[in-house]
């Protein structure tokens, strides 16, 4: 049995390195030769953690809440303000982050005001905000595919689904790449608090027809701190991870010759590409943090009580002891999560990301990546699998209208 206090800081993987981000896979096959499904990790210096790299260890924990509660108070008791992962960790009273009735009450507002998305509406509401973003740049012939479709299409979206204005989006959206990024967590988690106080403030003094008003009328009975806080994980979740889907997907197009010829010769669909991108490089790829309120042992590993344990969601989709290496249909990756906190919004997420690749490869179906695959750059982060840009390189054509069918 192995004991992770054993472990030195040099055994323990620095998931928030620009070596990690440039090379993960690499990581997560040498991590598995070392360790096996249980790998010593650091989620910032200081910050140890365990990563569960192992497809089935995920399943069993994620299915497991009594082991493996969501709470993190007791750990973040000792993890100062400025540590860069504390605003993506901490406490918030949502469904991410408990359990038991108050996780029905949380949950089940969620589920019910994101069922209310008119999914078919939803589809237009991308096409118009797809459209004019297309038209500012391709009549350039080259644009960065994350600064200016993936991000923007993202935000506005989502923006629009919660009934906010593009001035507190805005906020919004820079508070939560802040978090994301860890540069200066603490005030990126003050601004994006700040500016969801102002949404909600304006929805209980002007309703609409949007995710917002649902939450603040549903019959939970949300104050405002509450209803603020179910928008928090609803922005982190259906943005970031998002926009990073579109582009992660949109470069497999680029430089695979199997979805490059395939999407235009029609055999192969955008579906097929995202569930490829969700199973290989998903979004969000180490996520769905517990902490065990005791020591537990899993697969002869002692897990320390209320440290972190999180699930590779990558490391576990690649795992070899599940992975048959074809994904065309095949939806069983973790992208989403698994048990009771599996991700409610899915659905949408899932049309916003195809129908942004489709509005762009419609308007731009010769485009081209522009310079080698491997001198892009990934972001670091613990969390995220996420380009910091996707340069690209086109035919100029006249502004793009729109795709409209026969």
């Amino acid at each position: 049995m192995i004991n992770p206090s054993m472990y030195t800081e040099s055994d323990r993987i620095a998931l928030y390195s620009p070596e990690f981000a440039a090379m993960p896979h690499h990581c997560y096959r040498d991590m598995r030769k070392r360790y096996g499904s249980l790998v010593p990790a650091e989620l910032s210096p200081g910050v140890p953690a365990t990563l569960v790299i192992g497809y089935r260890t995920a399943v069993q924990i994620l299915h497991d809440p009594a082991h493996f509660p969501v709470d993190p108070r007791t750990w973040e008791k000792d993890v100062p303000d400025e540590c860069p992962v504390k605003p993506m960790l901490a406490y918030r009273p949502n469904a991410i982050h408990s359990s038991g009735e108050e996780h029905r009450r949380y949950r089940d507002a969620n589920v019910a005001a994101l069922g209310g998305v008119d999914l078919h509406g939803l589809h237009a509401v991308v096409e118009r905000v797809a459209v004019p973003l297309i038209s500012r740049f391709c009549e350039i012939g080259s644009a960065d595919l994350v600064a200016d479709y993936a991000r923007p299409l993202a935000f506005q979206v989502v923006n629009e689904m919660l009934g906010c204005s593009p001035d507190i989006g805005h906020r919004v959206s820079t508070g939560v790449l802040t978090i994301f990024n860890g540069e200066d967590a603490a005030a990126g988690n003050t601004m994006l608090i700040g500016a969801l106080s102002e949404l909600v403030a304006g929805k209980r003094a002007d309703p609409g027809n949007d995710v917002t008003t649902r939450l603040v009328q549903h019959p939970a009975g949300f104050d405002d701190q509450e209803v603020i806080e179910q928008l928090v994980p609803l922005y982190g979740a259906g943005v970031e991870p998002v926009l990073n889907l579109i582009a992660n997907t949109l470069l497999l197009i680029l430089t695979n010759e199997r979805f490059a010829g395939s999407l235009l010769g029609g055999s192969l669909s955008t579906r097929d590409a995202l569930d490829e991108v969700l199973f290989l490089d998903p979004p969000i790829a180490n996520f769905c943090m517990t902490y065990p309120r005791q020591p537990v042992l899993l697969d002869d590993v002692w897990l320390p009580a209320h440290q972190p344990v999180i699930i590779s969601i990558a490391a576990c989709n690649n795992d070899p002891a599940i992975s048959g290496g074809d994904y065309t249909g095949n939806r069983s990756h973790l992208a989403w999560g698994a048990g009771p906190h599996a991700c409610p919004a899915r659905q949408s997420a899932y049309l916003i990301a195809q129908d942004g690749v489709d509005q762009l490869l419609d308007a731009l179906p010769e485009i081209e990546l522009a310079g080698d695959p491997n001198d892009l750059i990934w972001r670091p982060g613990p969390f995220h699998r996420a380009l910091s840009n996707l340069p690209v390189t086109f035919e100029p054509s006249q502004p793009f209208l729109g795709w409209h069918p026969n």
